[in-house]
């Protein structure tokens, strides 16, 4: 049986997450917290990134809330610039903010140009910002780990949200192979139908239903637990032959594409 990650696997890191004051984000600090990292909380919204590190932080971790929005090249500079003076560097950039959901489903044809050109900045161009940011810091400190969320729709969808994950992944290909010489591993995850609060309340149920019984082998919602364990082993060391690689977390639900 493979060793499951220690609590200290990540202690002395510092890991940068976009996108970290709810959700998915939350999720990913607060198990790298509960591993020994110090976490930074990046988020445009940064009154609830701040509420959540002040959270972590009275559970005795270290957590510092920034305000990041990873479209614009100098927020983002100027973010990881804080993360530095804080924590040192920075080992780990979680690329987990995005815009998602039901609006940016609609077809290219339906979708209005303004709504695509902020949905591509977002969740294509934030991933090549964030992770050019946080590179030289990664240089510095001997290598490190890039781990971006693309999502079950890169593999099949054709709208202009199922494009831009489709971005996430090439992106994923190219800055590993980019960024190798410099012993920064970058892959990605592709979670599939997960029960979070976001997701439940734009989906109707019976798509739900119909996705969990019809589509998946495994007949059940995903859970974000089934996300985070994803990417503990793909910032662990425990992968550390693992670069450029795309991991879906979809219950089988790929075999139906």
């Amino acid at each position: 049986m493979p060793e499951a990650v220690s609590s200290s696997s990540f202690e002395g890191k510092v890991a940068f997450i976009t996108g970290g004051a709810r959700g998915f984000g939350l999720a990913f600090a607060t198990a790298l917290a509960q591993h020994g990292a110090a976490v930074v909380l990046a988020d445009v919204d940064r009154d609830a990134a701040q509420v959540s590190a002040e959270r972590l932080v009275a559970k005795g971790h270290r957590a510092l809330a920034v305000e990041c929005d990873v479209s614009d090249p100098d927020a983002t500079a100027a973010a990881v610039a804080a993360t530095v003076d804080a924590f040192g560097g920075v080992d780990h950039l979680i690329n987990n903010a995005g815009l998602h959901l039901t609006r940016y489903n609609l077809p290219f044809t339906q979708q209005p140009l303004g709504d695509i050109r902020r949905l591509f900045d977002v969740n294509v161009i934030g991933v090549v910002n964030c992770t050019l940011a946080v590179r030289p810091s990664m240089v510095e400190r001997g290598g490190g780990t890039v781990l971006s969320i693309s999502s079950m729709a890169s593999f099949g969808s054709r709208s202009p949200y199922g494009v831009s994950k489709l971005a996430v992944r090439g992106l994923t290909m190219a800055f590993a192979s980019e960024l190798a010489a410099d012993n920064i591993r970058v892959n990605a995850v592709a979670p599939g139908l997960i029960a979070t609060e976001s997701a439940t309340a734009d989906l109707d149920p019976a798509f739900v239903a119909g996705i969990v019984d019809d589509v998946q082998l495994v007949h059940r919602l995903g859970q974000e637990r089934d996300i985070v364990e994803a990417m503990l082993y793909l910032c662990s060391d425990r992968s550390s032959f693992v670069t450029g690689v795309t991991l879906p977390v979809t219950g089988g639900a790929l075999l139906a594409i």
